[in-house]
């Protein structure tokens, strides 16, 4: 008996997809980080969940922040160290120097828009199991203001394809 449904795959083909794209950050900012800075006019935009396991962060920005933030990596940053799980850097936010530690499994989007180049990742699904399901009610809650404070923070929304 054959059905037009797709048989259940046994292999997470989306979780190897999603692992090998975020190899793609990792290379990157290796690159980066052995050549000491940024080619050209190439700059990047990290977004990440702020309270995903393993990522270190200040507690004010944690606060700020609780559930997922962007960084800008371009002119002013410094220790980037970039691992085979995970890199830190530090940045600064309103004057204020910060070291983050971000694993790969955080990062939610990487935007080069030098090259309009952009990647977004999927929440693991377990992750995606444990958050509370959104009611229905109701039109979708406005996104939040675009942060200008001079921070290194700012939203994806205007590269995110809709």
């Amino acid at each position: 008996m054959t059905t037009d449904q797709p048989a259940e795959s046994l292999i997470p083909y989306d979780e190897i997809v999603q692992d090998a794209l975020r190899g793609v950050v990792k290379r990157v900012l290796s690159d980066i980080e052995r050549a000491g800075n940024l080619p050209g006019d190439h700059h990047f935009y990290i977004a990440f969940r702020t309270r995903a396991p393993g990522v270190e962060m200040p507690k004010h920005l944690l606060e700020r922040y609780p559930d997922e933030m962007t960084i800008v990596i371009q002119h002013r940053y410094w220790d980037l160290a970039v691992g085979d799980e995970k890199f830190q850097i530090g940045l600064s936010f309103n004057q204020v120097p910060a070291k983050l530690v971000i694993p790969y499994s955080a990062v939610t989007g990487f935007v080069d828009p030098y090259v309009n180049f952009a990647l977004q990742f999927a929440a693991p699904e377990a992750e995606a199991a444990n958050e509370p399901a959104g009611v229905e009610d109701g039109p979708p809650a406005p996104p939040p203001p675009p942060v200008e404070d001079g921070s290194n923070v700012v939203t994806l929304d205007a590269f995110r394809k809709k």
